[in-house]
């Protein structure tokens, strides 16, 4: 071999061995490949279970809604039948499932690999789908959000497992903003929602994962969906001057009555005292006794069952509603969250807020009411998960408010200050502690 062929041998050599080790860095054999095949299938994947979930929800709402007005009384009986069976069904085949889903999904972060087994496993959120929507039918004040959360998150880890590369906590919270996102349409929120709620801290890495779940999972469920807007194309503004003295009301009552529903929960949840103990050592019957409080308010009403969502779109759009639709549907959310049966606090918190702006309304008659009301659900939703901006960024998606912004900033951090005089802990990281994996 001649000496000028040997540099272009060596040097061929040379790229065939680097093309051999890129393959092996890069290539569809690859962990890196794969990690990224794995969050991309989880996507779709969460995009498609979000919908068909959303879809069953609302098939099952209106089936209850069908039986209430054929048989107003009715749910006096079966609502406590139904509660205190789904806790009995929840704690004997699935009690990871209990609750909302959030608390699950942050304990989880702790022991990603383990917590696919059971904090996130397939069976939990099978589970946790089917109980969520016959709490649904049974009247229970829940939403699908949070299970939303759980089953996106357990979506996610599936699709790691299935194609062998390692789990990590970052990944998890990818799968749960994209549940949110996905549930309200709302991808900017599903990514504050992880930073501020899922994620103890701020991590680069976390927020590309985060974005490219969202955006792959929103693109599912809206190419099944349509573009919808949560609540309507509501564009609400208010002017400054007025925003200067609405915000910080709605923020103190908003907050100081967000904070109240936490320290309660957690109290009824965690806490020691005669009814805690009872509960605990009575949990069936405990859980009746929660249904017939949903029970009893939704009969007297007629409007505090489910979501709350019909009740609190019409109070955003205007529509003069009852005064005390905000303390009934407090008291009907309570008594479902503390119950023990799987189901989310999203929604009615969402209801619930509505109806304290509706209240606040009547304080000013002169400015404009779906300003007022959406001012309120800002205020309460920051009180209750601690949240400030997502609470600003989900209601901003929800009704094209983009000119409401400053005042629901106002309102939100005004509102997180207030809920910490009544509730130190924040509400979903203080249930997350009994699901702490061992």
């Amino acid at each position: 071999m001649s000496e000028p062929d040997r540099p272009q041998s060596g040097s061929r050599t040379w790229t065939v061995a680097r093309y051999r080790a890129l393959l092996r860095a890069r290539g569809p054999r690859s962990v890196r490949f794969r990690t990224r095949l794995a969050i991309l299938m989880g996507a779709v994947a969460i995009g498609l279970a979000a919908t068909l979930f959303a879809l069953a929800a609302d098939a099952a709402a209106e089936q209850f809604t069908d039986y209430a007005e054929r048989y107003r009384y009715a749910p006096l009986v079966t609502t406590p039948l139904i509660f205190a069976a789904l806790v009995w069904v929840t704690r004997r085949y699935v009690p990871l499932a209990r609750g909302s889903g959030i608390p699950q999904v942050i304990a989880a972060q702790a022991n990603p690999e383990q917590a696919t087994r059971s904090l996130v496993s397939i069976r939990t959120v099978l589970g946790k789908a089917l109980l969520t929507l016959a709490a649904v039918m049974g009247g229970a004040s829940v939403g699908r959000e949070g299970p939303t959360v759980q089953i996106a998150a357990a979506v996610m880890g599936l699709s790691h497992r299935l194609l062998r590369v390692p789990l990590r906590g970052a990944v998890l919270i990818a799968g749960g903003a994209a549940g949110v996102a996905a549930a309200f349409n709302t991808p900017l929120a599903g990514l504050l929602f992880a930073i501020e709620e899922l994620a103890s801290a701020y991590e680069q890495r976390v927020t590309l994962l985060v974005i490219a779940a969202i955006v792959i999972a929103g693109m599912v469920a809206q190419s099944l969906q349509g573009d919808y807007i949560y609540f309507g194309l509501i564009g609400a503004h208010m002017p400054l001057a007025t925003a200067l003295l609405i915000a910080p009301i709605a923020g103190i009552f908003g907050g100081l009555a967000g904070g109240l529903f936490a320290r309660l929960t957690l109290m009824l949840a965690t806490g020691r005292n005669r009814l805690t103990d009872w509960s605990k050592a009575q949990p069936i019957a405990f859980a009746a006794a929660c249904g017939l409080v949903v029970g009893g308010i939704g009969c007297a009403t007629g409007l505090t069952w489910g979501t709350g969502y019909g009740a609190a779109r019409a109070m955003i759009v205007g529509v003069d509603a009852p005064l005390w639709f905000g303390p009934a549907k407090f008291l009907a959310t309570l008594a479902t969250a503390v119950a023990g049966l799987p189901g989310g606090i999203f929604a009615p918190s969402l209801a619930v807020g509505a109806g304290i702006g509706n209240l606040l309304r009547g304080l000013f008659p002169g400015s404009p009411s779906s300003a007022i009301v959406i001012l309120g659900m800002v205020g309460y939703f920051a009180g209750v998960v601690r949240a400030p901006l997502t609470a600003v960024i989900i209601l901003s998606e929800t009704t094209v408010s983009r000119g409401l912004m400053l005042p629901m900033f106002a309102t939100a951090f005004i509102a997180d200050s207030a809920s910490q005089f009544v509730c130190r802990e924040k509400l979903y990281h203080g249930l997350s502690k009994s699901f702490a994996i061992r």
